[in-house]
């Protein structure tokens, strides 16, 4: 049994878990305002939020797109859809900022977009115009030239600007932001049990790539929801380790205050990972597990040296590093009936120096061409304890071993570089492919790994005089 809050609907159900929450809402529950378009998550029209009930009894917001949600995630949450905030006989305030400023045309887009906007609102927080751009950088529209729609997007942070956040809730209902049944959505999740996955052989998390490719497969099995699964999730931090749960996301792992202390720049990088609904969905062991040699958090993890820890159905542990777990293109050391329960890594201390690098066709929601991170200790002349890796470049996200050695000990300057990207282009192996060609994938390597050292070090390192040597 799935049980939920859809819009001011208790919602119990029997149907399989596998479907999609998209195919749920339209299909079962005749809510047609989400859209169906792409099915692969990247337009935003069948956006919606999820709300799930926090330690402190509030209900946080994230939005997500429908079309790659299995309809299990949403048990013990509240699904909002676009009727879901709408008012009895006017326009919500979001829905007017999209009125006024001419931000809607052929329509198809805009239930996304209010949706969107309005889990903007939704977010007890000081909110900045770049929260406004973020907030629907998932949303596509093909109509309007987007202008109008980010004008309704200021619109509506200045508005936010004036939000009680002792009580926001009320005052979002106050000020027609939302309609006045959210006032006791935390109560009424509050009811709903915690719902038994059962050992169900078919693993799925947040479901961002399987959906794309097996949504008509998986909407037929069981499956066993690791999303809902409590021990599987959340960031911590003992001694100089940090620990990371499987199921965590994306978005956690952005907006995490100990990792923005420690990656000053993580928002920056993670921002270059697909979009915000994506991103409040796609967990980190998933991207992991995917395997794909162009996987964003995975290049990162590695750069990290970190370790994954599996666990198998009678509850046997192992650690192995995640440089160990790719064996050729897609072939994973895991079993059947294993799963990734934790992934660790050693947190960097002020003499680590860490970057991130991506070149994709375009600069949000594409996958890449070529990604890079690196993670070095240094006294700003010798390098020490290097650990670089590179994706889009072998048949495997790629750690370089014989790169990051030599690269150990050695003084930072412009003849080590030249040397270490020699050797670096005997460690890939790139293919052709839509994303480019050998040699083109071979330069954006040698670029990406320059673009390291140019960015850490940029007293020592010049772009220019190294592309001349």
């Amino acid at each position: 049994m799935i049980e939920f809050i859809l819009n001011n609907d208790h919602i119990k159900t029997t149907v399989n878990a596998g479907i999609t929450l998209l195919d749920f809402i339209r299909g079962h529950q005749q809510l047609k305002g989400t859209k169906i378009g792409c099915r692969e998550g990247d337009c935003g029209a069948c956006t919606v939020l999820v709300g799930t009930l926090q330690k402190d009894k509030n209900v946080a917001y994230k939005s997500i797109t429908s079309c790659i949600s299995p309809l299990g995630n949403a048990h013990g949450k509240h699904i909002v859809t676009v009727e879901g905030t709408n008012l009895i006989n006017e326009l919500t305030t979001t829905q007017k900022a999209m009125a006024y400023n001419h931000a809607s045309q052929c329509g198809f887009c805009t239930p996304g977009f209010v949706v969107s906007l309005t889990g903007l609102a939704l977010d007890n927080k000081l909110i900045s115009y770049d929260d406004g751009y973020n907030a629907i950088s998932g949303n596509i529209c093909r109509c309007t030239g987007y202008k109008s729609i980010e004008r309704s997007a200021r619109n509506i942070v200045d508005m936010l600007k004036n939000k009680n956040s002792a009580d926001h809730i009320t005052w979002l209902i106050d000020n027609n932001f939302i309609p006045p049944y959210f006032t006791d959505i935390n109560d009424r999740l509050d009811a709903i049990k915690a719902k038994d996955n059962g050992k169900i052989a078919k693993y799925v998390a947040g479901g961002t790539d399987l959906y794309v490719h097996y949504a008509d497969l998986l909407a037929e099995e069981k499956v066993s929801l690791l999303s809902s699964t409590n021990e599987l999730s959340g960031i911590s931090f003992y001694k100089n380790n940090c620990v990371i749960g499987a199921s965590t996301t994306v978005s956690d792992m952005m907006y995490n205050n100990a990792m923005q202390v420690y990656f000053p720049e993580i928002q920056s990088y993670l921002k270059l990972v697909a979009s915000e609904q994506i991103r409040n969905m796609a967990t980190i062991a998933g991207n992991l597990v995917n395997a794909s040699p162009i996987g964003d958090m995975t290049i990162l993890f590695l750069a990290l040296n970190s370790k994954i820890t599996i666990k198998n159905t009678e509850g046997k542990l192992r650690t192995i590093l995640l440089k160990d777990f790719y064996k050729s293109y897609k072939k994973i050391d895991l079993l059947e009936q294993e799963i990734v329960i934790n992934i660790a890594f050693e947190v960097p201390d002020t003499s680590h120096l860490f970057n991130f690098e991506k070149v994709s066709k375009r600069t949000h929601l594409d996958i890449a061409s070529v990604n890079s991170a690196i993670c070095l200790r240094s006294d700003g002349n010798i390098l020490e304890d290097v650990h670089l890796s590179i994706g889009g470049v072998a048949p495997i996200p790629k750690y370089l071993i014989k790169t990051s050695d030599f690269l150990n000990n050695k003084e930072i300057n412009h003849a080590t570089l030249i040397a270490a990207n020699n050797i670096l282009q005997q460690e890939i192996q790139p293919i052709i492919d839509v994303r480019g060609s050998d040699e083109y994938k071979r330069l954006l390597a040698r670029q990406l790994f320059f673009a390291h050292f140019v960015k850490l070090f940029p007293k020592k390192i010049d772009l220019t005089t190294l592309v001349n040597l």
